[in-house]
Order: structure tokens, then sequence, then C-alpha cells
């Protein structure tokens, strides 16, 4: 009996809203339901205006045992973020577009050093996935090769500093990995077309729909994005670094990650991404799974 909650982005406020949706009620100043148990799916900082709350609620709910959680890439950044690295600067470059996606996170706690501290340790402690017999949840991409390596790597399911260290070299297994776990899989655009993202930022590469067979998809039609320019013919299979997609015979994959608007809906019978833009005046979409073996409409709850 689990709720699964998409990207939250310090929208504390929306969250609390939501579990009372979902029929929790505070209790010792923690979220429980007398049969339920959330999972969220990772971004918890960055962007939104009550990020140090947001923390609050989702760390007091795993630590009571009324929720699991994942990491998802802002919090894996906050953390490359913070690591120096031994050649000089930190794992993730402190460049004005990197400083700008964390000003809210750092702008929340500059009157709690400490308390910060403590949320980076916490962090280390997400896994990077989550699997039952019945279904499977992810920041951003579930590749069942990526999957199976990091089983191999991870030190149960999650990153340690060593790892966190190796895992900023570019081209390596652990990297790419990673990247795909948590950013999704990407592919260039054709023609040398680019676009600007929702942060205003210049993209010369696009996410795509990994739970969709490339051979039978055009560029627009693989976009998970919606971007116009993008032309209406059938994919460069070479530009791809692999083939692999996401079947439809595969259990039911829950992730966030993806910037989606409108009513929140599925991609396929066992796809269900639960990021409805709520940090850019969207919804909080959670899904209430009690067992169906293909995702129901019904159980999609938002504010």
């Amino acid at each position: 009996m689990t709720d699964l909650i998409g990207d939250i982005h310090g929208h504390a406020d929306e969250l609390e809203a939501l579990l009372l949706k979902l029929g929790y009620k505070k209790n010792n100043g923690t979220y429980s339901h007398p049969h339920r148990k959330v999972l969220f799916v990772g971004d918890y900082i960055d962007r939104g205006p009550k990020i140090r709350e947001t923390l609050q609620i989702v760390r007091s709910m795993v630590e009571s045992d009324n929720a699991n959680a994942l990491m998802g890439n802002h919090e894996y950044n906050a953390l490359c973020f913070h690591y120096q690295d031994p050649e000089g600067g930190h794992l993730r470059k402190h460049s004005i577009k990197n400083i700008m996606q964390h000003c809210k996170t750092i702008e929340a706690f500059k009157d709690y050093p400490e308390e910060y501290e403590e949320y980076l340790d916490w962090f280390k402690t997400l896994p990077l996935y989550f699997e039952t017999d019945t279904f499977k949840a992810v920041h951003a991409c579930w590749d069942n090769n990526n999957i199976e390596y990091l089983k191999k790597t991870l030190v149960n399911d999650r990153l340690t500093d060593d790892l966190i260290y190796q895992s900023i070299t570019k081209g390596s297994e652990l990297h790419e990995a990673i990247e795909e776990t948590l950013k999704g899989k990407e592919m260039k655009m054709p023609g040398g077309l680019s676009f600007e993202d929702k942060d205003q930022n210049k993209r010369t590469e696009i996410r795509i729909k990994w739970w969709e067979d490339p051979a039978t998809m055009t560029y627009k039609s693989m976009s998970v994005e919606p971007i116009e320019k993008l032309p209406e013919h059938p994919i460069e299979l070479a530009e791809l670094k692999s083939l692999d997609f996401y079947r439809s015979d595969d259990k039911k994959v829950f992730f966030g990650h993806y910037w989606l608007r409108g009513e929140p809906s599925f991609y396929k019978d066992n796809i269900c991404c639960l990021d409805y833009s709520v940090a850019k005046g969207g919804k909080l979409v959670a899904y209430r799974l009690s067992g169906e073996n293909i995702l129901d409409g019904r159980n999609l709850t938002y504010v």
C-alpha cells in the first residue's frame, strides 16, 4: 500500500496539502497513515520557498518508517557542489549556472550551516533505486543494465564518499550509470538545432523517452519535452549510446524529473512520471498503488 510522490523542490505547503489529501495525519511531529507508506522519488531541494521544511517532513517520515526516499539529481548535485576537488575547486563547479540552481537551498540554510551539513550526510543514505516484486521506482530513468551495474557497485544501493569522487570521471561506467539513472537519457538534436530550457539555458540535446523503441520513433516523438522545431523523421540510431529500452511487459515503473505539464496521465500501462512542475506553478502529484497490475488513472492524486 504505497503512495509514490513526485519532485517537491521545496514546496512544503503543497506537500503537506497532498499528504492530508491522501489521508496522512501529523502525529508527534511526523506524518503517518494507518495502512500506507510514502515513496518519494527525489528532488526535495532547490527552487522552492520552504526547502528546510520540506526536508524536515521527508526525513522525519523516513526515520519514523512512514516513508522511503530516493536520491534525486538535485541531492546528488548538492553533494558534488559541496565536496572539494583534490585538484582545486569543487566536484561540481561553482559556475554562475550551478550557483543559481542551488541558490534557494544556500539561502534557506545560510543561518543553519551545521543543519545543512547533517542533511548532506543524510542525502548519502538515500538509495538510487527501489524495487519490489510488483514495481520499480527511480528518479529519472530505469535502465536495466545501469541498475544491474549499480547493484554491483554501490554499497547497499547507496553512494559512499569514495564513489561520489569516482562518479565525476566522465566516460566511466559509474559516471554514465549515475547520470542516466538520476538525470535521464539524452540525444543530440539533428542539424545543429538547439532550444532554451525552462531556465533559459541553451540546450543541444533532448531528454528522450527511454521506454520507447527508438527504431519506431521520430526526433519529435522521442523527445520528452514538446519541441516544435524537432523534425518528424526517423532517428539516426547511430547517434544513440544504446538501443535498449524499457519493455511494456516489464514491471510498473515510477519516476519524476521531467517537468511535465497539464493533467497527470500515463505514457503506457506500466510507465508513470510523477513530476508535473510544482516548482513552476504546476501540480504536486502522487500515485496510490494498491496492488493493481495495470496503472489506473483513478489512483492519481494531486494538489
